[in-house]
């Protein structure tokens, strides 16, 4: 397991992606895909994102990223998809005849989180972290 370190913390978290173009229309590919994949890599480099691994399919994008704890889910995507959509209306203006309304991508997505450990793992150590007192969920040092 591979630690990644902020200023004050320590962390590990992990997330899949899965967001689709407006009306599942095929258009991820050859140039669009290209660049895609590219304002992708851009965008979470940015926002200190790290793709562990991705695809871009014609009409849908997968990415398993690690980011801070400093980013909720919701806000990696709206940044993602907010600034590809907008440099891909930009880079190929026949997409706009497409997407009437200037929306590239549909308006949800999938994210699963992932991790190292179990929940069965953290039980157990918490659970032995201190001297256990029977029915106590929540305990304190002393």
């Amino acid at each position: 397991m591979e630690y990644r370190y902020g200023s004050h913390t320590v962390f590990n978290l992990e997330y899949h992606f899965v967001w689709v173009t407006k009306y599942r229309y095929k258009v991820l590919t050859g140039e669009v895909a290209l660049r895609a994949r590219e304002l992708v890599r851009q965008t979470c480099e940015a926002f200190e994102m790290q793709i562990i691994k991705g695809v871009v399919s014609s009409d849908h994008v997968h990415i398993f990223v690690s980011a801070p704890p400093t980013m909720a889910p919701s806000e990696m995507m709206r940044r993602i998809k907010g600034r590809t959509s907008s440099k891909l209306f930009e880079d190929f203006p026949h997409l706009r005849k497409r997407f009437w309304g200037r929306h590239f991508w549909a308006r949800g997505y999938f994210c699963a989180s992932s991790g190292q450990i179990t929940d069965e793992m953290i039980k157990n150590y918490l659970e032995h972290h201190f001297e256990p007192k029977k029915d106590d969920d929540f305990k304190t040092e002393s």
